[in-house]
């Protein structure tokens, strides 16, 4: 899930009523033997719903994984040589470096209904891998049959069964529910393990109250909405800079972008749909002081008496992105679990 290619809306519903009509058709009918992954996440996470026709097991979890870090799946399409992990680094919290296109990383997807900066894929999982699959990378089915291993591992997960691009789509999908972070310093503070510093205390309280306004779009605890917002980059909106708009054809949404996690934020540059901002910094300006009004300015961006700006002073901008860095799960870049079996 690396760019945002321009497809026709109506081609990728077509597409998706597809994926779905045949999603349940693959399995054999006694079904496969496979062991049952229990998905941890902490309590004040929100219950995750599973389709039932693609309930996580150890052997579809390494299967996605394979399949996630293997170039094998753009053997057929334009991306040839690339797999998913060549535009979503694990040390980066599965984004891209500084100084490449600007993705939304892969974390903690499985509680996300829209995908993509605009939002043209809507579902679950399974419905933005058809996407990644059938589209992006038009995986040629034929390669992985032929494979020396992957007919055996395709066996393993799901049974007697052909590979089908709907398998793929399953087992990447479970693949995409284990990346979960949740564990980073925010989230010791949360279960009372550890104390914030002054600093990143008070950077808390002005991401959480209208002094920073921030919770709004990044509440707690997946520091996103997983929803749309004009948050003021732009007053006139160039084909690519329309987002949600691009997609439902409401005046009310140009310029509207899905809300990233605010998850591992630190390692995520650039930022916005299209990289503009390098740093941190660069972001906390643009809410101080760089907001831009249009008509279709999100709301929730505008001050009492109609102010566009905080005017938050320098120590407060300080704590603040002493707070964003309290997000950092260390241990999900450098889990060995997550990183490439290859």
């Amino acid at each position: 899930m690396m760019r945002d290619p321009d497809l026709l809306t109506f081609t990728l519903l077509a597409l998706l009523t597809a994926c779905r009509h045949d999603r349940a058709e693959d399995l054999g009918p006694a079904g496969p033997s496979v062991t049952p992954y229990e998905l941890g996440r902490p309590y004040y996470f929100p219950e995750l719903q599973i389709p039932a026709d693609d309930p996580l097991t150890v052997e579809g979890i390494a299967l996605g994984r394979r399949l996630y870090y293997d170039p094998i799946l753009s053997t057929g399409g334009p991306l040839a040589g690339l797999s998913c992990s060549s535009c979503h680094n694990q040390s980066l919290s599965f984004s891209v470096p500084n100084n490449g296109p600007s993705v939304l990383p892969h974390v903690n997807l499985a509680w996300s209904r829209n995908f993509l900066w605009n939002g043209k894929v809507q579902g679950d999982l399974e419905d933005i891998m058809c996407f990644e699959v059938e589209e992006f990378f038009q995986v040629d089915l034929n390669v992985l049959r032929n494979h020396p291993v992957y007919p055996d591992r395709f066996r393993d997960a799901f049974g007697e069964v052909e590979i089908t691009g709907t398998l793929v789509e399953k087992a990447l999908a479970q693949w995409f529910r284990r990346l979960v972070s949740s564990n980073s310093r925010f989230d010791s503070y949360l279960r009372h393990e550890i104390e914030f510093t002054t600093s990143e205390f008070n950077g808390m309280m002005v991401f959480m109250t209208e002094t920073g306004d921030c919770f709004h779009c990044h509440g707690i605890p997946l520091m996103t909405d997983n929803a749309f917002h004009n948050i003021g980059l732009d007053s006139a909106f160039t084909p690519a800079d329309q987002g949600r708009y691009l997609v439902t054809g409401d005046p009310a949404d140009l310029g509207a972008f899905k809300a990233p996690t605010l998850r591992n934020v630190a390692l995520t540059a650039p930022y916005m749909h299209d990289g503009r901002f390098q740093t941190l910094e660069e972001v906390v300006e643009h809410y101080d002081s760089g907001v831009n009004p249009s008509p279709s300015l999100d709301p929730i961006m505008t001050k009492p008496g109609q102010q566009i700006h905080l005017g938050l002073n320098p120590m407060q901008k300080a704590d603040l992105l002493a707070f964003l860095h309290t997000l950092t799960d260390d241990s999900f870049i450098t889990d060995t679990a997550l990183a490439s079996p290859f």
